[in-house]
């Protein structure tokens, strides 16, 4: 099963914990990206990449108002539930990761 979260690409050193850090924790797949979370609430706040380490990718859910974006595209539509439509808004969609 995958699961998909939105989330926003960042560029390498323009995010940083200013609260909380003890709360973090992290697990690392051995084929993809870190994922971090809160051990407190269990919240996914961002995933990390293997090669350095840096914050990759925040998750959207993370943030408390509006943060300004609007999705560029879809992925992993190939995994979508059957019973969710994907709705038809133009976004280019990529049946696997688009990276």
């Amino acid at each position: 099963m995958t699961a998909a979260w939105a989330q926003a690409r960042v560029v390498a050193g323009s995010v940083r914990v200013i609260e909380g850090e003890e709360l973090l924790r992290s697990f690392q797949p051995s084929d993809g990206f870190g994922k971090v979370f809160c051990s407190s609430c269990g919240a996914h706040l961002f995933s990390t990449n293997p090669a350095t380490d840096e914050i990759y990718s925040v998750r959207l859910g993370a943030f408390d108002g509006d943060p300004g974006i609007r999705p560029q595209y879809r992925q992993f539509v190939a995994f979508a539930a059957a019973w969710e439509q994907i709705p038809d808004d133009g976004l280019p969609r990529h049946d696997h990761s688009a990276q």
